[in-house]
């Protein structure tokens, strides 16, 4: 499968505007990424962009810190699909997971994958504030409430991914979901070695840089 396929094509500033959302869709329809990744309320325009071009839509919920109540996350789930997301990358709530509430998180982790139905669901375990501990707790409970995927960071952290993350929650799925390295990707070689290390998705904003073998010198 070419590189291009595992890339979730990204952009989820602040200050983004419709222009940008367009030019996103633009680009990976161009460059055959596999989705583009926006912010919820840009999900009914990303969709619109992409129609028929078999590029999917990625909407991220309860972005970047993950503090909301889950209920706000529910909603905003539902209302992501009902405008046509195809995937949703959630943010747990980190503190509850430092708290040692495994059982809140897991229960959000479900409910939320309960909302999402047979869409995929993508849990963002920020791993930038986890002890290596904490990264596998974080991928268990995610695998225990039924996620698809575990994902290593918002890329408004601290930092993003690395290998070393990436092989703890490799080894805590054990199969059972899949991984997607996100954060500071930004060249072909460093996407490839993920790739090998058995990562099924890509979130970068580097997407085009790393199809064409450059490397991106976007800050993190």
């Amino acid at each position: 499968m070419e590189v291009s396929q595992y890339i979730d094509h990204t952009i989820l500033a602040a200050n983004a505007t419709e222009e940008q959302i367009k030019q996103l869709c633009k680009e990976a329809k161009e460059y055959n990424f596999f989705s583009v990744c926006v912010n919820s309320a840009y999900v009914p325009l990303a969709k619109q962009e992409v129609a028929g071009s078999g590029v999917a839509v990625c909407s991220v919920v309860g972005f970047p810190l993950g503090m909301m109540s889950t209920a706000a996350k529910v909603f905003e789930t539902k209302q992501a699909i009902a405008d046509g997301a195809d995937e949703i990358d959630m943010v747990i709530n980190v503190g509850w997971l430092k708290d040692g509430k495994n059982d809140l998180v897991r229960e959000e982790i479900s409910q939320i994958k309960a909302a999402c139905g047979d869409r995929v669901l993508k849990v963002i375990i920020e791993t930038c504030y986890l002890t290596d501990e904490e990264k596998k707790v974080a991928s268990e409970l995610s695998v225990e409430a039924k996620a698809d995927f575990v994902k290593t960071s918002t890329g408004f952290g601290t930092g993003g991914a690395t290998f070393e993350d990436i092989q703890i929650m490799k080894d805590a799925v054990n199969g059972q979901a899949k991984l997607k390295a996100s954060g500071g990707v930004r060249s072909k070689e460093v996407a490839e070695k993920y790739i090998a290390m058995g990562v099924d998705r890509l979130g970068t904003s580097s997407g085009i840089k790393i199809v064409k073998g450059e490397t991106s010198t976007s800050g993190y």
